[in-house]
């Protein structure tokens, strides 16, 4: 497996488990969320991978997809260590 697709398997585990009504497999992720689930969403990834993630980070752009939640958390893993 690639890193991207370990990465994803460990999100798409990690949300399910916290959020298992959720459809992660859903191509408008967005639309399924309400604030509290949003809020675990940028929680939980904020501690599990030790990045910075706040209410600005919740744009439909960024929760769109699962595809588009991994990348928002390499991209701030990227800028922290940049």
């Amino acid at each position: 497996m690639t890193d991207d697709s370990y990465m994803k398997e460990e999100i798409r585990t990690l949300l399910e488990d916290l959020l298992p009504l959720v459809d992660f497999d859903s191509e408008f992720l967005f639309s399924e969320l309400d604030s509290l689930g949003v809020t675990t969403i940028l929680m939980s990834l904020s501690d599990k991978y030790n990045i910075k993630l706040e209410a600005v980070d919740a744009t439909p752009r960024n929760l769109k997809t699962l595809d588009s939640i991994v990348t928002m958390v390499q991209r701030k893993l990227q800028e922290k260590e940049g």
